[in-house]
């Protein structure tokens, strides 16, 4: 039977497909469950009919598998003795009978509340948010309990009423529990060379550094010979490996990174969308201004003036 997908571009839409409590917060959700996933019959039937799902937010979960199984991109996501999951903006996940224990708590950040904060980079370099990292993180007892607290500051902040002070200490709350998530995973990866060392990982960093390099202005979009000439393999490979391993093609990973920058270049005053669209490698903003609007859903100009500036 055929893989229906199902994509969640806002959190208030994915709460009322889920079945979970409408968020709290346009931009951040803090999700706890007080039974498992089998009392929750929408949720159970989600999963029971095969759905894939997407959406717009980074996700951090600590929850326990208790039967069922995930996949994560094209791969099974395994959770045997762990207890911590993170997903990425568009990374696909297809859940098949998941039930999941009555003490999991899930946070969900829309990319956009990221946007103009320096957690935005910060966030992009952690691997665990990589489909290279199919296996949840394991904690120990003392981990958990340093990770539940963490989440719970998150959770007791997201419930007060907002004010000028509620984001910055969101991000401030959510770096903190990035930074003990990067530490026990390293401590987890300690001996392990498959992660850090895997075609995609590779990739993305490639596309970073080619940014960070200048070479978009200079060189144009980065194109997948050259960039599959850094890692050592072909294009056709590339194309193929990261198809296999996350159902996109090199040019869709490549367009996506193109578009999460200038997401966030919009928001800068001083940048005219044209000036954008040369500094991420465009010849020409008309062509920039309709890969935009295919896979925005709206111009690069409305994208401005509807997106708040932090």
């Amino acid at each position: 039977m055929a893989t229906r997908k199902v994509h969640f571009s806002s959190l208030a839409e994915m709460a009322e497909t889920m079945g979970f409590p409408p968020p709290e917060h346009p931009m951040v959700a803090v999700v706890r469950l007080d039974g498992p996933t089998t009392d929750n019959p929408r949720y159970r039937a989600c999963a029971e009919q095969g759905v894939t799902f997407s959406n717009d937010f980074y996700s951090i979960a600590i929850k326990r598998i208790v039967s069922g199984e995930m996949h994560y991109g094209r791969t099974r996501y395994d959770f045997t003795n762990g207890s911590m999951m993170f997903t990425g903006p568009r990374q696909e996940i297809t859940c098949t009978d998941v039930v999941m224990s009555a003490d999991a708590i899930m946070i969900h950040i829309h990319e956009d509340f990221l946007l103009g904060s320096d957690l935005r980079d910060t966030v992009r370099r952690y691997g665990f948010f990589s489909y290279a990292v199919n296996e949840a993180l394991h904690l120990s007892p003392k981990e958990e309990e340093t990770v539940r607290g963490l989440m719970a500051s998150i959770h007791g902040e997201y419930s007060t009423n907002p004010d000028e002070f509620t984001r910055d200490l969101l991000l401030s709350q959510i770096s903190t529990l990035l930074k003990y998530a990067d530490r026990f995973y390293k401590r987890q990866f300690l001996n392990r060379s498959i992660a850090p060392g895997s075609l995609l990982t590779r990739f993305t960093t490639a596309l970073q550094e080619y940014f960070a390099a200048g070479r978009l202005e200079s060189d144009g979009a980065p194109r997948i010979d050259t960039l599959a000439a850094t890692l050592g393999v072909s294009g056709r490979y590339l194309s193929d490996a990261l198809r296999a391993e996350t159902g996109r093609s090199a040019t869709d990973h490549i367009h996506q990174f193109l578009l999460e920058e200038a997401r966030n270049l919009l928001l800068r005053p001083d940048l005219s969308v044209a000036d954008v669209s040369y500094r991420l490698g465009f010849d020409y903003p008309q062509y920039f201004s309709r890969l935009f609007r295919k896979k925005v859903g709206m111009s690069p100009r409305e994208y401005r003036d509807r997106t708040p500036r932090h």
